[in-house]
């Protein structure tokens, strides 16, 4: 009896950010390294590789960061655009707004005297009708103020740290091709626990994410590593 009373539910609220986390890491991973393992077939010093790669973690981190705070704004921007005609609605048209509500409840299972009870309960308080539309009628949430500016962050520093990785053999190596050779054992080790990890942050199988992440970057960076030996 005790357990049942004092049972309390975890489950993951942190998705934005892993889900910043997961864009910048797995793009940092991929795009240096492929700029790397291209650049390591056409010179002979790993001088040019590292001056290059670092100049497109710069780059693609600014990137990265700067197209998370657009997207967040974009999120923002929507959402008090719904807001402002939410409200308007449920001035101007409470009558088919009230259906809205009815045709919600509807697909729940509840009667018609129940359904009528919530409708007029809500016309009490229009602040709490708006609010219930935003979320059930159009499946939005109030984004979180600082969203964009804590997206653009994270992206950008997770970039950062994901493309330090592959290019970190070519500081203890001088010679491009071995330094290659490490640089892909890394970056697949790396896959394979920010994949663990992700999937222990998110309540998926973190063996399951592990391989698959693992794969799939691993596939993502063979593909631009074969873009980059093209075109250099």
């Amino acid at each position: 009896m005790d357990q049942h009373l004092h049972h309390v539910e975890q489950h993951f609220t942190g998705s934005d950010f892993i889900r910043d986390v997961v864009i910048g890491m797995s793009d940092g991973l991929t795009v240096p390294f492929a700029l790397a393992a291209g650049l390591s077939g056409a010179v002979d010093t790993t001088t040019l590789i590292l001056t290059a790669g670092s100049a497109e973690i710069a780059a693609g981190s600014i990137a990265m960061g700067l197209g998370g705070y657009l997207a967040g704004k974009t999120d923002a921007e929507h959402y008090d655009s719904e807001l402002a005609r939410e409200k308007r609605e449920v001035i101007e048209l409470p009558e088919r707004e009230e259906e809205e509500v009815a045709e919600i409840f509807r697909e729940y299972g509840l009667e018609e005297a129940q359904i009528k009870s919530i409708t007029e309960t809500m016309k009490k308080n229009p602040e709490k009708w708006v609010d219930f539309m935003m979320k059930f009628e159009l499946g939005l949430e109030k984004p979180e103020p600082t969203r964009a500016r804590n997206s653009a962050i994270t992206i950008a520093f997770s970039y950062i740290i994901g493309g330090i990785i592959p290019l970190f053999p070519y500081f203890i190596f001088k010679h491009p091709a071995t330094a290659l050779m490490v640089s892909v054992i890394v970056t697949l080790i790396a896959l394979l626990i920010f994949g663990y990890i992700k999937g222990r942050f998110t309540g998926t199988s973190p063996i399951k994410s592990a391989f698959q992440t693992m794969i799939t970057g691993g596939l993502a960076a063979t593909v631009a590593f074969g873009l980059a030996r093209i075109l250099t």
